[in-house]
């Protein structure tokens, strides 16, 4: 891969951490930054009902989902640029395999690991 793709790869992917890192701490401020009455908007003593807090409950869980799911992005990034300063940016991890991961998929996620064959090959095995 030539050295100017290399830099505009590099700066997709330094854009895109940047962003993520945002999404993550405003996520993380807003699911574990409140308790119970907080949450709920609920700033006197007076129960809250049980529904509420259920959904208190769920709409936590699910941010804290999307929290891990962005902080597992933020790792594939990260190792993105690493290869890039490796020099093996773009070549597929999936097993016994090292092509060229072709530039319309890099294009679309600059952190992905396996080239497409690949890709369709680990999902149709049902591994992850």
């Amino acid at each position: 891969m030539k050295a100017a793709e290399l830099t505009q790869f590099k700066k997709a992917l330094l854009e895109l951490r940047e962003k993520l890192m945002e999404n993550v701490n405003l996520m993380e401020d807003e699911a574990l930054g409140k308790s119970g009455h907080e949450a709920s908007g609920n700033l006197s003593n007076v129960p809250i009902h049980m529904a509420d807090v259920g959904t208190d409950n769920y709409d936590r869980d699910l941010t804290i989902g999307l929290i891990q799911n962005g902080e597992d992005e933020l790792r594939a990034i990260d190792e993105a640029l690493e290869k890039i300063g490796n020099k093996t940016f773009g070549l597929c991890e999936g097993e016994g395999c090292g092509k060229k991961i072709s530039k319309a998929r890099l294009t679309a996620l600059p952190y992905v690991k396996l080239c497409i064959e690949c890709q369709r090959q680990e999902e149709g095995t049902g591994k992850s």
